[in-house]
């Protein structure tokens, strides 16, 4: 009996691996510029939790906080440029997703159960928390404007938001967002500078304080602990950082690393230029009676504060965005290659849809804005962007022994494993607190 050759059938599949593939959201399109890797990356860093740091400045104190805030801002950028280099270290291969670094890491299986539960709760997490912030955002512009107009609930204002991304979460690729992505970044740095200018205007008054927030030594303790989630929060660029490098192409004269660090570059100056002034100005100016929400605390002049609220508004859209993508391409690459649906329209208009329905949902559920930033940053951001990487590094590139590289590395993940320890604690204790007074879809 004559043996069949293999060869075809194989050539077969890899045919229609490279089907899925181009059509995935990810692999979808390899063109890219550097200055896309900018835009994606300021817009997935410079998010909602930029207007949380001087409340988080404000639970930490002046020295502790400047500490903290340096301290983050270094060593994301370390595990960023860790991620950025190993995207190809094996030739002839891209890593086109996180969990596909940490299958090659940790092995198949494992690698999966390591980085795909955190990545999921730090994208679905996210995209929870910017529909509430683009709720509240939308209320806060709407009662600024329009101070004698009837009050409307949170929830509709969340709906509305809702709206737009049952429209924009059907673009087919990571490309196709590009522009949506490029307004939110110039909406990022605005609304930032609005706030940290606007601070500096209004001025230091008499009765400011700089005390801990709490006057009991468990609180005081809670809330720092509960500060730390909010500054790794403020950190998350790392989570799409893969994804967004698998849009830039790649031969071997300029592998993809070089267009996607310059952008990382110009994302990270982007970053301390909103961060910094934002998380000092704002505690110097209000102290330990700012609000969860920087731009809450502001409230004059009235028409600038509409203004930083609505750019808050087209911020989070295309943040929302850059996050939701990533889950897409999750969803579909189960649905196509293990549930062994075929690719079409009309699946992925069924699966986006009811993202998009369920985040708005969970939104309106749930609209504790402060203590769902901590909690997320610390359970789920710390370890996929202070210390995961840290351990790829170690597992893969194997740097000597006591070296420079294996020391940094070892204190990152030290840091990176306290901090996921400690911040979802105080952040439960706050959520907790905030839900004893919630009414339900108020």
């Amino acid at each position: 009996m004559e043996i069949e050759p293999t060869q075809p059938a194989t050539k077969h599949q890899d045919a229609i691996s490279q089907d899925i593939d181009d059509w995935l959201p990810i692999t979808n399109s390899r063109n890219g510029k550097w200055w896309y890797s900018a835009f994606h990356n300021v817009t997935a860093m410079v998010g909602a939790g930029v207007l949380g740091l001087p409340y988080a400045m404000s639970e930490l104190g002046w020295g502790p906080g400047v500490t903290v805030m340096a301290l983050s801002w270094i060593i994301t950028l370390y595990t960023l440029w860790q991620m950025v280099e190993m995207h190809e270290m094996v030739p002839g291969r891209r890593f086109d997703r996180y969990h596909e670094l940490g299958q090659h890491a940790f092995g198949e299986k494992l690698g999966l159960w390591i980085v795909v539960p955190q990545q999921l709760i730090v994208e679905v997490g996210v995209n929870i928390v910017y529909m509430i912030t683009g709720g509240k955002s939308l209320k806060k512009f709407h009662d600024t404007v329009c101070t004698g107009c009837k009050p409307i609930k949170t929830t509709y204002f969340i709906m509305i938001f809702a709206s737009v991304h049952f429209v924009l979460s059907h673009l087919p690729s990571f490309n196709s967002v590009t522009g949506v992505s490029l307004a939110a970044a110039v909406m990022s740095l605005s609304y930032s500078t609005i706030a940290w200018v606007a601070s500096a205007h209004r001025g230091i008054s008499s009765d400011v304080v700089y005390a801990s927030r709490s006057s009991t030594t468990v609180g005081k303790t809670f809330g720092f602990l509960s500060a730390l989630g909010d500054v790794a929060f403020a950190f998350a660029g790392h989570n799409v950082v893969l994804e967004i490098q698998a849009t830039i192409p790649s031969t071997p004269e300029m592998p993809s690393k070089k267009p996607m660090w310059k952008g990382v570059m110009v994302a990270y100056i982007v970053v301390a230029l909103c961060y910094f002034p934002v998380a000092f100005m704002g505690y110097l100016v209000f102290g330990n009676s700012v609000q969860d929400n920087i731009l809450i605390s502001l409230e004059k002049p009235r028409w600038l504060i509409a203004m930083a609220n609505l750019f808050v508004v087209v911020h989070v859209i295309g943040s929302y965005q850059v996050y939701a993508i990533p889950v897409f391409d999750m969803m579909e690459s189960f649905l196509v290659k293990k549930c062994k649906f075929q690719p079409s329209r009309k699946l992925r208009f069924i699966a986006r849809t009811s993202y998009v329905g369920l985040t708005m949902f969970l939104a309106m559920s749930f609209p504790f804005f402060g203590g769902l930033l901590s909690f997320f940053g610390g359970f789920a951001f710390a370890p996929t962007t202070y210390f995961i990487p840290c351990i790829i590094w170690l597992a893969v590139c194997k740097p000597r022994k006591f070296g420079w590289s294996w020391f940094i590395n070892w204190i990152c993940i030290i840091l990176g494993v306290t901090l996921m320890l400690l911040a979802p604690i105080g952040a439960l204790r706050q959520i907790i607190l905030q839900a004893k007074d919630f009414q339900f879809y108020s």
